[in-house]
């Protein structure tokens, strides 16, 4: 456990300084802005608050859970395994006192820091950007709602980061990885549309699985259904991806 601790810490480490952490921040402030002075000419033009501060993270999280986040992931994991690979720092992290279980762990585990990072960022960022904007629609149920939803949308961006730590470990390049992710990112959601009997079972049918916890009527079942979906899911593409990164030859 001692060894897995210090190999978390290395990989988050190496994470955080990384410039696509600041690019991703970046990206973030802006969009979110973006969106909010989008809200603000709405309402002026209609003269009326068609979306107010508790709303207006909801509409922030609909949009990034299908872009942004996807995205910052993809970027994410295809750097901690394609981009040592290909620069051949791989071999100094295995040379660590730390199983090859452990050193990938804590690489999955640093991917899951990332996104719930990355989600309380935006969480904050909307936030105040709602507030700052229409202070008098704040309410503390809205804000609870907030919470929730951005709380639970770490599950299904984290098995879609599983996903992509597989593909990072069957393609070398990262490039590839990436375009690779966005195929069947694109192919999944095409799925869903088409064949809506199997939307349930693809992960991308799960970004809004907020929705059902926040809804008015809340169905507990769909929820526990969903929910042990992408346990499942997540739980072979962790062992898929171990098997495939322990096979590698350095």
């Amino acid at each position: 456990m001692e060894g897995f601790r210090a190999a978390f810490a290395v990989e988050t480490c190496k994470l955080w300084k990384k410039k696509k952490i600041i690019a991703a921040a970046v990206l973030s402030i802006v969009a979110v802005l973006i969106g909010q002075l989008a809200v603000v000419a709405i309402n002026n033009s209609l003269g009326l608050r068609v979306v107010g501060s508790g709303e207006f993270p909801l509409i922030v999280l609909s949009f990034f859970q299908y872009t942004i986040f996807p995205l910052f992931v993809t970027f994410v994991a295809a750097d901690m395994f394609n981009g040592e690979f290909s620069a051949n720092t791989m071999k100094l992290a295995l040379m660590r006192p730390v199983s090859r279980l452990g050193v990938f762990s804590a690489k999955v585990g640093a991917i899951a820091a990332f996104i719930a990072a990355n989600l309380l960022f935006v969480l904050v960022l909307s936030l105040a950007a709602g507030f700052a904007f229409n202070p008098a629609s704040a309410g503390l149920a809205g804000v609870l709602r907030v919470l929730v939803a951005y709380a639970v949308s770490f599950l299904p961006v984290f098995v879609f980061g599983l996903l992509v730590v597989v593909l990072a470990n069957v393609v070398r390049g990262g490039l590839a990885v990436f375009f690779l992710a966005v195929v069947v990112f694109a192919g999944f959601y095409a799925a869903g549309l088409f064949f809506s009997q199997f939307e349930s079972f693809l992960i991308t049918s799960m970004f809004d699985w907020y929705r059902h916890w926040i809804a008015e009527s809340v169905n507990v079942f769909k929820i526990i259904r969903q929910a042990l979906i992408m346990i499942g899911c997540g739980t072979m593409l962790f062992a898929a991806g171990y098997w495939l990164f322990d096979r590698k030859e350095l």
